[in-house]
């Protein structure tokens, strides 16, 4: 019997996903692609309007300000254009990462877990073909690999 389980679940190997290999549950199947890709659209005009451009222009502004004030010395060939020009790109590299949890969130709406490379893929919601073809995770079955 215990042959039997082991080539069933070697045998249910995880679909391979064209286009979307970072997301894989089982019960995510039922989202199709042009769900997960609006999210992903409206996840990156999100992040750039609300956050990154916001926060890019606010540290040009308060740079250019601080080198005014003589807080910051103003470079003699180019003025205050290389500290603004840093701070610009830190503050829009800051808005895009920071908006990370709110697509998170969208994603977990759907039933869609996304994870970091350091938490194992697992499913959102446990379900019988979760259990049937990798085996229960409270039993210490199977989960998908991140490969």
């Amino acid at each position: 019997m215990s042959s039997e389980t082991t080539q069933q679940e070697s045998q249910a190997s995880p679909p391979k996903q064209i286009g979307w290999p970072m997301f894989y549950c089982p019960t995510s199947q039922t989202h199709n692609d042009g769900e997960i890709a609006r999210i992903v659209a409206e996840c990156r005009k999100e992040s750039f309007w609300y956050r990154a451009l916001p926060l890019s222009l606010g540290s040009m502004l308060i740079t250019q300000g601080l080198v005014s004030k003589g807080i910051f010395t103003a470079s003699p060939r180019f003025g205050a254009l290389p500290k603004m020009a840093i701070a610009g790109a830190l503050g829009f590299a800051i808005g895009k990462i920071s908006y990370g949890g709110e697509c998170r969130k969208k994603f977990q709406k759907i039933g869609i877990e996304p994870f970091c490379p350091q938490q194992k893929r697992h499913c959102h919601h446990t379900c019988k073909e979760c259990e049937e073809k990798f085996g229960s995770n409270k039993k210490g079955g199977l989960v998908p690999s991140a490969s």
